[in-house]
């Protein structure tokens, strides 16, 4: 066969190479300087009162970049999803730049975040995305939410990570119940999609494994796999943190145990991946709460969530008047949880989210009014929400 002409012929791979991290190389240096111009605005925004997230804008901008993206042979959902990671990231550093001139001592000095579980938990992921635009920040697991949270309270962490609740799982009620005891205050939350992954010693066949670890609520995540496993005489066992199950398979060095956890636990531990996904619904997510000592308060351009636990009087339709002072003060809700009291027979107390940034005279108003109906009330904290209408991704035009 004749040969290609030598114009057609590929350039040698260690040229291709070498071309490659020169690209990589100029993209980081123009994501450098976009940050840099991102400050700008940020401290443009802060001197006046522009809002800090147009939307219109960041549909514009996304439907012009994947119109340019056509033209360079780019698919439309490589550039849309890489550009809603650049916007979002874009946003946070505008936050966190707001949040510090307005306390200057933020950032000056090193932060310790804390998480339950190993390295690789979804905990932890969940920690590195929120502060990721933090510099010199610490990460440090803990055996418990208790354990964790303690530290909060005692100083030995800034912040910590606390899963409340999954879209599959529902409520964590031990963190709910945590919440309410101890004196601690949420400043943040963050949403962490869930792909869960079967993760064994070796590559080997399903029908082969005996035991499969993990935490409970992502057992409870993968009933439809664990019943499959079960048919071949594969028992389910519940353990500390997914991450750490890893680690214990890893640690036994026994072929015939599983754990179910993240790709990033498996790739921290070197295991291989049996199976990927595994989860009962493939739109799994967890809602996070980050805790502090001491509240923080935001800019009023920040669509915000205010968390509180109370309890009512024992009156007929007492928590339905509550609730519906709210509503008339056109704040909507968006959670409501009940847990029982401690110590206290068939007695209640309630934890409810709704979207309102107490920075805001008018949200202030209302939850003085709410306060009025219940027999105590506790803020828990008011935050920037991840899961409010306005703060969801920019969609580029159709």
């Amino acid at each position: 066969m004749p040969s290609a002409p030598m114009s057609e012929r590929p350039r040698p791979l260690p040229e291709l190479r070498k071309r490659l991290d020169e690209v990589d190389r100029s993209l980081l240096e123009t994501l450098a300087e976009r940050r840099a111009l991102v400050a700008e605005v940020a401290a443009y925004k802060t001197d006046t009162e522009a809002v800090l997230r147009d939307r219109g804008r960041e549909e514009s901008l996304l439907g012009r970049l994947v119109s340019i993206g056509k033209t360079l042979g780019l698919e439309p959902y490589f550039v849309t999803r890489v550009f809603r990671e650049i916007l979002d990231h874009s946003l946070r550093f505008q936050h966190e730049l707001l949040a510090r001139s307005a306390d200057p001592a933020r950032g000056a000095r090193p932060l310790v975040v804390g998480y339950q579980g190993g390295e690789g938990a979804f905990s932890y992921l969940a920690a590195q995305r929120f502060f990721g635009v933090r510099e010199d920040v610490s990460f440090r697991g803990w055996p418990s939410f208790r354990a964790m949270l303690e530290a909060v309270r005692a100083g030995d962490l800034d912040y910590a990570l606390l899963p409340i609740e999954n879209t599959t799982a529902g409520s964590i009620n031990e963190s709910y119940d945590l919440l309410a005891e101890m004196d601690l205050h949420l400043v943040g939350e963050e949403i962490q999609e869930v792909e869960l992954c079967l993760i064994g010693l070796e590559d080997v066949p399903l029908a082969k494994l005996r035991r499969v670890f993990s935490h409970p609520v992502a057992l409870a995540q993968c009933r439809n796999t664990l019943a499959e496993l079960a048919a071949h005489g594969c028992e389910a066992t519940s353990y500390l943190d997914t991450a750490l199950a890893v680690d214990k398979v890893r640690a036994d060095g026994d072929a015939t145990q599983a754990a179910i956890a993240s790709a990033e636990a498996a790739r921290v531990h070197g295991l291989p991946i049996l199976r990927r996904g595994i989860q009962d619904q493939k739109g799994n997510f967890t809602r996070m709460v980050v805790v502090a000592r001491e509240p923080e308060t935001f800019d009023p351009r920040i669509p915000c969530k205010t968390s509180v636990v109370f309890s009512t009087r024992h009156a007929r339709g007492a928590l339905a008047r509550s609730i519906a002072i709210l509503a008339e003060h056109g704040l909507n809700l968006t959670k409501l949880e009940s847990r029982p009291r401690p110590n206290a027979a068939w007695e209640y107390r309630f934890y409810l989210d709704f979207e309102g940034n107490l920075a805001d005279p008018d949200v202030r108003s209302a939850l003085g009014a709410f306060a009025a109906e219940t027999s105590d009330l506790r803020v828990l904290g008011c935050y920037p929400a991840k899961t409010v209408d306005a703060a969801r991704p920019a969609e580029p035009p159709a």
